[in-house]
């Protein structure tokens, strides 16, 4: 029943808006995202549209989740960092592709959590860091790949400097009202680059 629903939501709302890369979508039918829902949402756990976790956080619709992975291009070979662990599922989402995970959560409850579900699952490309996101995971630079879940109002300064030549990062960046989702790229030379991807609505970065 489950199965049937996560490959409904995949052909649905995933690659019916033009999700093409198999690793993402193998990864979005392998990865149960009931498992990361509070118990009473889990009726609602396959529907096109963000959640509450608790703690004025939220589990992103699966359609974002798939599409913000998919642009950072991963394989086994890159090494990814995620901003706001959140439940885990964006990471578990993550780890099926990258061949690290590194992971930065601020709240103490969310990561332990996202840590001792992930565990059990079986995942042991993952790195877990309690900590303030907006400073990245300096010891463990450069990353190929950084994915960002929360919005600061502008783009951190230390997250991008710990971008490896040839990288990408997807951020959403703005104010509560309306945000921007924006494709950040490092060419070979350290040369940046954006680009505006979609408008988005994420919970804000705490910065300090």
């Amino acid at each position: 029943m489950r199965e049937e629903e996560r490959r409904r939501m995949v052909v649905e709302q995933i690659e019916g808006r033009d999700v093409k890369d198999p690793a993402v979508l193998s990864a979005m039918i392998k990865v149960e995202r009931h498992l990361f829902i509070p118990g009473d949402k889990l009726s609602e756990a396959y529907g096109d549209f963000p959640l509450p976790i608790g703690e004025g956080q939220t589990i992103s619709q699966p359609y974002i989740v798939a599409y913000m992975t998919e642009v950072l291009k991963l394989d086994r070979s890159k090494k990814v960092l995620e901003i706001g662990t959140g439940c885990g599922y964006q990471t578990a989402v993550l780890a099926e592709i990258a061949g690290e995970v590194y992971t930065v959560e601020r709240i103490p409850e969310l990561s332990e959590n996202a840590l001792r579900l992930l565990n059990s699952l079986g995942y042991d490309n993952i790195h877990y860091l309690t900590g303030n996101g907006f400073t990245g995971w300096q010891v463990h630079a450069p990353y190929d790949g950084i994915l960002v879940t929360c919005a600061p109002k502008f783009i951190p300064q230390a997250l991008t400097a710990q971008l490896a030549p040839g990288g990408r990062m997807v951020i959403p960046v703005g104010m509560s009202g309306y945000q921007e989702l924006l494709l950040i790229r490092k060419d070979k030379s350290g040369i940046i680059t954006e680009r505006v991807l979609c408008g988005v609505r994420f919970v804000p970065m705490i910065d300090d």
